[in-house]
């Protein structure tokens, strides 16, 4: 109860920054038990995802490989479960295997990058926020000390403390703040190694069907000018070179 009633006495000496600054704490906290589980979801099994989509799909099971991603959270696997879903159609056309996974890859660094922008923003305001309590608690020692017509340590202090304990929450709140920040974009920058793992993976998986005739990828013809007018000039210059062999 001691240290309770402390901290509420030292929240309420700290003047009116001292609700903007909690407000910058719950918030942070928040985001940070949020961030933290969700990265650990994304994190769990992706190395054993891998492993059993190759053993799979080296199978010929690609169904299998589909129901493991879909019961693995993560983005490795998510990655995984955008290429398996073309190569599960026998028929790509060139270049869609490797779009989808651009896609899906982007998508999904998006919602790991989410948060961390309010993280960023706290750590840069909360200091920012005490400095502004400690220029409001020298501004009320001096309005103190010009009331009064002397200089009394007694008249000053309250607005030293006012200033002093500012600057103190700032600091407690942004330290931990971009300590946790720095840790979840090196998790990030990970999950980022892994989900170019992945997209290699599948895209190498698709070579190798592709090679032992198990998927088709149709390559699409060239329509841009010059390249239609150059195909159409070859196929008329051949054509009477065929006729006069016949």
């Amino acid at each position: 109860m001691g240290s309770q009633y402390r901290l509420l006495t030292l929240f309420a000496d700290g003047g009116t920054m001292m609700y903007p600054l909690v407000l910058c704490s719950m918030i942070s906290v928040g985001v940070m038990i949020a961030k933290f589980f969700t990265l650990q979801i994304a994190h769990t099994g992706t190395n054993r995802v891998l492993s059993e989509v190759d053993e799979l799909v080296t199978a010929g099971d690609v169904d299998g490989a589909i129901e493991v991603c879909r019961a693995t959270p993560g983005p490795a696997s998510a990655i995984l479960l955008a290429g398996l879903r073309r190569i599960q159609g026998k028929q790509l056309n060139d270049g869609e295997l490797e779009r989808a996974v651009a896609t899906v890859g982007t998508i999904e660094l998006g919602f790991l990058e989410r948060g961390l922008v309010i993280l960023a923003t706290i750590a840069n305001v909360a200091p920012l926020m005490g400095f502004l309590g400690t220029v409001y608690g020298m501004v009320l020692a001096f309005a103190a000390i010009e009331a009064a017509g002397n200089v009394d340590p007694a008249l000053v202090a309250g607005g030293i403390k006012v200033a002093l304990l500012t600057t103190a929450a700032g600091l407690v709140i942004a330290v931990p703040v971009n300590i946790a920040y720095n840790f979840f974009v090196t998790r990030i920058d990970q999950l980022i190694v892994d989900m170019e793992y992945g997209a290699q993976k599948i895209i190498n998986l698709a070579w190798d069907l592709e090679k032992d005739g198990k998927i088709k990828i149709v390559k699409k013809e060239d329509t841009r000018w010059p390249a239609a007018e150059t195909a159409a000039a070859k196929a008329t210059a051949d054509a009477p070179a065929e006729e006069a062999e016949a």
